[in-house]
């Protein structure tokens, strides 16, 4: 399945809700593997709407006109494996990194064939590369992009091309379990905050296109695997502390039909001045 699609369901949404019992539906999605970010599991049980951009594609494009290019938190590498299966040319140097141990291993596996090194680097530690080592830096949905580590690697005139979470996104699941959020927490990822702190860190910003996109699940199994694979939506999620909201959760979408939530995505494009 391409990353720049939506999940297409190959039999009709929620055909397995209505089919299956809470505990059979809950049982699947705590037995599922969270690692990677491979989201072929949800097919038919809940889909996202995808950026009208197509990151993946588009980062083909950009690897194909780099020398020397870097990959942050990329996850298991599916991102970064489908946008080279699609590039013209690859960078000579390409690398990425990843803090994950079960993911970092799973993307060496899947890179390793298309001579991309994976470094190991744990989550807000700085990168192990020198300065101005690439001209371009790119990440899918870097848990916090820092700023300063992003710019100190670019060489001038380099580029980062993201695709970021931005703020809110899927607040509509996160607060059925947790309660209204603070404004604070609602606008951390907001593209103000965003321009603001890439500047500070002396990039231009040259691109932040934000979209809001619709978010189905269709049976609890959905849920309890999306919050077991995105663990910073509720932090402290496990299926017998959150039962009671997860049971009546079941309940709604067996009466009222899918939950409905909104995803946050932006585009990022900065460049290092040449000065």
């Amino acid at each position: 399945m391409s990353p720049d699609r939506a999940p297409g369901p190959d039999r009709a949404p929620g055909s397995r809700r209505r089919s299956a019992s809470y505990g059979e539906l809950v049982a699947e999605g705590a037995a599922e593997p969270t690692d990677g970010w491979d989201f072929s599991w949800f097919e038919g049980r809940a889909t996202e709407e995808r950026p009208s951009w197509g990151y993946a594609t588009s980062l083909a494009g950009r690897l194909a006109g780099a020398r020397a290019a870097l990959d942050v938190q990329t996850g298991g590498g599916e991102v970064l494996d489908f946008a080279l299966g699609r590039a013209v040319r690859r960078p000579p140097v390409l690398v990425a990194t990843e803090g994950w141990a079960p993911n970092a291993a799973r993307a060496t596996a899947l890179l390793a064939p298309r001579d991309v090194a994976v470094v190991a680097v744990p989550e807000g530690a700085p990168l192990p590369f020198a300065d101005g080592a690439f001209d371009l830096v790119t990440s899918r949905h870097p848990v916090a992009p820092d700023w300063r580590e992003i710019a100190r690697v670019l060489r001038p005139g380099g580029t980062y091309f993201a695709q970021h979470v931005g703020p809110a996104s899927v607040y509509e699941l996160v607060e059925y379990f947790l309660g209204p959020q603070p404004e604070e927490s609602r606008t951390a990822r907001s593209p103000e905050r965003e321009r603001a702190a890439a500047e500070s860190a002396g990039l231009e910003v040259v691109g932040l296109r934000p979209e809001r996109l619709r978010v189905e699940f269709h049976d609890i199994g959905a849920v309890v695997h999306f919050l077991r694979k995105v663990i910073w939506m509720v932090p402290d999620f496990t299926v017998a502390d959150y039962e009671p909201q997860l049971r009546s959760l079941h309940r709604r979408m067996e009466t009222d039909g899918p939950f409905v939530a909104y995803s946050a995505r932006q585009l990022v494009e900065a460049r290092k001045p040449l000065g």
